[in-house]
């Protein structure tokens, strides 16, 4: 262990400027995250994806700020680990009171592992695990809002417990039709309490903030009565007139499990205590882990941290060597996994065959894009590492010979404390899916056909979101849970308004249309949906099923009506649940409701 006075002042120093650092990341986070209620309110919805993209890159800008500061004013470096054990020391003194120090200690990490080189990392240099108990931590602040609140409803007063529970959000906006609103919500919430007894600790507990995503606000929390506890989400959105409505109401982890899947895109919240909000959720999801509610949360480099230590624990606990993973390969991407590990491993490789004009930034840009963009559900999340080390004796003989054949430039194979390891020096991690071309060929034929129609809504939920996969084919398309198929191959994304979609030219002669190459001219960003056919539609079965439910995909007509919207400034409407769950749109001659009196509700007139 590295040793050095604990009164060292320079170390202390360097300790305040790491936590300022930090503080003012997380102070423009939530700045950012707590204006997302009056965006909502004013309805700017290209301003809420601004302020999504802009939020992601807070965390690095912070992080290399930090970086800069410490080598400028300190000019530190790899040359004085003892001064850095002193330094971790002093932070963790400084945490006692923090309210948020598990971020902190990441952000203590990100800049040391900046300043550092990898050899050096050492756990009395790094929080390899947290220093700092999160249990329990509350902003005691006399005007703070608690993390979450109670409400305690008679099968009498429901009703009014309800409208309670709406008011305390205080959304500056006109209800479409708060009465009919409220009865629902009251018919639902009963039905999920039961006709039984009521116990004596009946209640309803809802998060102080709500969730914000692209066009939705979510209030988040859970029904308890007795010993059942029933998770739920409550769906807002705008409806007729510039009103906003009760979309639906959510009840079941299962349903939650979908509100935060991987394939979306970060909520924006306000929280003082994130950990108390990621405690609560887990209650509510007691399957998901930790790294992604974080995530979810807009705080990935935490999810980022949370990940790796659940792997290390996982790899301390497992024999099973990784493997290349099954599957068609792929011409960018090597890909490899644990079997015994729900992730996969890519690295770009360092040569691309002629098909694939690209560069590795470019390939490295496209991943970026996805981070940043509205993922609506169809394109896996991907946590991106640097200087990765595994056990090299945990890989099969034919990956390690793969990887150093295909990405000799990313792989490193060294050694630490007598230890033989394998250096990945960039390397993405995704959830792992059942590549959509494997399961079409195990899959009955009710499956393969609901496996079709899905892979058809995906492209259309991207479509929706100004996204062109690129590369079309199922490989590059994966089957989650309750068979919700996923996008994960992002190479040759484009956004859709950068393509221009045509039809194919009619041959002008018979030498034209007898020729087995393609004889008219091809433009950069030209895409010719006719020519998806053969690639796609081999199949009898997905023939049938494809071209029942999705051959407008086949018409560039589809796609520049799309791109029409887009480029006339509408973003649609994604809902992150099941339609049916809806209660519905009013119907278009249904009367708009007078305003309801201000005697019933709690909202200040």
């Amino acid at each position: 262990m590295f040793t050095a006075p604990l009164t060292d002042r320079r170390a202390a120093e360097i300790a305040q400027v790491l936590l300022a650092g930090f503080d003012r990341h997380y102070r423009l986070f939530l700045a950012t995250s707590a204006a997302a209620q009056g965006r909502f309110e004013a309805e700017d919805w290209a301003g809420q994806q601004a302020a999504q993209r802009e939020r992601i890159e807070f965390y690095d800008l912070r992080v290399d700020e930090a970086a800069a500061r410490l080598q400028g004013e300190f000019g530190v470096g790899d040359q004085d680990l003892a001064l850095w054990a002193q330094v971790k020391l002093h932070f963790m003194g400084l945490l006692t009171h923090h309210l948020q120090p598990e971020l902190a200690e990441t952000f203590f990490n990100s800049v040391t592992t900046q300043v550092l080189d990898h050899r050096r990392f050492h756990k009395d240099v790094l929080f390899m695990r947290p220093a700092v108990s999160t249990e329990y931590i509350e902003n005691d602040e006399p005007e703070a809002r608690p993390t979450y609140r109670a409400y305690y409803p008679t099968p009498e007063g429901l009703r009014h417990t309800l409208d309670e529970l709406l008011a305390h959000y205080q959304l500056r906006c006109d209800w479409e039709d708060l009465p009919r609103d409220l009865e629902r919500l009251q018919r639902v919430v009963a039905e999920q309490l039961g006709a039984g007894p009521w116990r004596a600790n009946c209640q309803i507990q809802a998060l102080s903030a709500l969730f914000f995503r692209n066009k939705g606000a979510y209030v988040v929390g859970k029904l308890v009565n007795g010993h059942v506890e029933t998770p739920f989400a409550l769906a807002i959105v705008y409806g007729r007139h510039h009103r906003i409505r009760l979309d639906a109401a959510l009840f079941g982890e299962d349903e939650l499990q979908r509100l935060f899947s991987f394939a979306r895109a970060y909520f924006q919240v306000a929280m003082a205590v994130p950990a108390a909000v990621v405690q609560f959720l887990r209650a509510l999801m007691p399957r998901k882990p930790r790294s992604e509610l974080y995530s979810a949360l807009g705080l990935h480099k935490q999810g980022k941290t949370l990940f790796f230590r659940d792997f290390q624990h996982h790899l301390r606990h497992s024999s099973d060597a990784f493997r290349i993973a099954p599957g068609i390969k792929g011409l960018v991407m090597l890909v490899f996994d644990l079997p015994s590990y729900p992730f996969v491993f890519k690295l770009i490789k360092d040569r691309f065959p002629p098909q694939k004009p690209t560069t590795r930034e470019g390939v490295k840009a496209k991943y970026q894009l996805v981070k940043q963009h509205d993922r609506v559900g169809r394109m896996a999340d991907t946590l991106e590492f640097s200087n990765v080390v595994l056990p090299r004796g945990r890989f099969s003989p034919e990956l390690l010979a793969e990887l150093q054949r295909e990405a000799p430039s990313q792989v490193v194979l060294t050694e630490r404390d007598g230890q033989p390891l394998v250096l990945l020096r960039h390397v993405y991690i995704e959830r792992r899916l059942v590549p959509l071309n494997l399961y079409l060929q195990e899959a009955t034929p009710v499956q393969l056909e609901a496996a079709v129609i899905e892979y058809g809504n995906a492209i259309k939920d991207l479509v929706a979101a100004n996204i062109f996969p690129g590369d079309m084919l199922w490989k590059n398309f994966g089957v989650a849970r309750h068979g919700k198929v996923v996008f994960y191959d992002y190479d040759e994304i484009e956004y859709l308004t950068d393509c221009t979609f045509r039809h194919v030219p009619a041959p002008r002669n018979e030498e034209e249309e007898m020729s087995g190459e393609v004889w008219y001219a091809v433009r950069p960003g030209d895409v010719f949906p006719e020519t998806f056919e053969p690639f796609l539609l081999g199949h009898p079965g997905v023939r049938e099923a494809f071209m029942a439910h999705h051959a407008d995909l086949l018409d560039p007509a589809f796609w520049q009506a799309h791109q029409a919207r887009i480029r006339a400034g509408h973003v649609h409407d994604i809902f992150p649940y099941d339609p049916a769950r809806r209660f519905g749109p009013p119907r278009a001659d249904e009367a708009l409701p007078p305003p309801p009196p201000p005697e019933p509700s709690l909202r200040t007139p």
